[in-house]
């Protein structure tokens, strides 16, 4: 059996849970309650979803696809919310697809705590772009994740494809 090692994770997934303050207790939802999307990083409303860039990427291009309500399981959605969240996820990938050019994709949803769940209250699928040989040897030796794309400027590229709006054109990771 192969093993991926990740220990540029460990500072994320070693930190103590922090009790959350009255209101906050869910990123997505406060996201979607302001009134200021860049900042949120929300990419993209629909009517029973939410695309957020997610702030500690495994990958440049990584993106969680949620229900707007919240919601843990997918036993809890109704048939408009899982079928307008099956359509985002194709969305999205054709979207990453076009500007980024990834060789293939992880699409995962982590169910509780001890599945990896980040935030177990709030279902949400993560959609990661690969690329053949996009691991290196940064990780191994400086303890290092090379991410070769800002956050704004993925939100952008993707603003830009979903809204047919002309911000300047981000470089993909290919250029």
């Amino acid at each position: 059996m192969d093993h991926l090692w990740a220990p540029w994770r460990l500072s994320y997934v070693a930190q103590p849970p922090k009790p959350p303050a009255p209101g906050e207790d869910c990123f997505i939802c406060r996201g979607l309650a302001a009134d200021a999307d860049r900042e949120h990083l929300i990419a993209l409303r629909t009517v029973h979803s939410v695309v957020v860039l997610n702030r500690f990427p495994y990958n440049n291009g990584h993106l969680l696809v949620a229900p707007r309500s919240h919601k843990a399981r997918p036993d809890e959605l109704a048939d408009a919310e899982t079928l307008d969240l099956q359509h985002t996820l194709r969305r999205m990938i054709a979207v990453v697809e076009k500007r980024m050019n990834p060789d293939g994709f992880n699409v995962g949803l982590n169910l509780g705590k001890a599945a990896g769940a980040g935030l177990p209250g709030h279902l949400h699928w993560h959609l990661v772009p690969r690329w053949a040989g996009d691991t290196n040897f940064m990780p191994v030796l400086t303890d290092t994740k090379v991410i070769v794309q800002s956050l704004d400027a993925l939100y952008d590229l993707l603003r830009e494809e979903l809204t047919g709006s002309s911000l300047p054109r981000s470089a993909s990771p290919r250029g």
